[in-house]
């Protein structure tokens, strides 16, 4: 079992509202991934920043890349990712499309989700989440 990283908890600690060094520690034992689609969130970001902002933003993302393995968005995910979205969908309890990639990456390969999201991802049936909120710099 590993621990997926949800891009609200990775856009936190770029920002240094996140202590990600007290979370890795304390989570040595898990290994860290992101979703495929938290790689584009990313990257996403990186190309509409503008200035100083923008190249801050690219060292950062080199740096997550480089060290957290990217699981990719493939027939299992989207098996259940269909379920998932049928689920919500039928009980009116949707979430956002990229959070349900997300998800059923999460569910697909047996790992937790570590976000500051938790009203979006507490929906999804089974899935097991990390509160990240302990780690938040006030």
């Amino acid at each position: 079992m590993g621990l997926i990283v949800d891009s609200s908890v990775l856009i936190a600690a770029e920002r240094g509202k996140l202590d990600w060094n007290a979370f890795v520690r304390k989570w040595s034992s898990e290994p860290l991934f992101m979703a495929s689609i938290t790689l584009s969130e990313l990257r996403h970001g990186f190309h509409r920043a503008t200035g100083p902002n923008g190249e801050k933003r690219r060292a950062f993302i080199q740096e997550v890349e480089v060290g957290i393995p990217v699981l990719e968005f493939a027939a299992e995910e989207a098996l259940i990712h269909a379920k998932i979205w049928a689920e919500m969908e039928t009980i009116g309890r949707r979430i956002g499309p990229h959070d349900m990639i997300i998800a059923a990456t999460a569910l697909a390969n047996e790992h937790s989700v570590a976000t500051l999201n938790e009203s979006e991802f507490g929906r999804v049936p089974g899935l097991k989440l990390i509160a990240m909120k302990q780690f938040l710099i006030k």
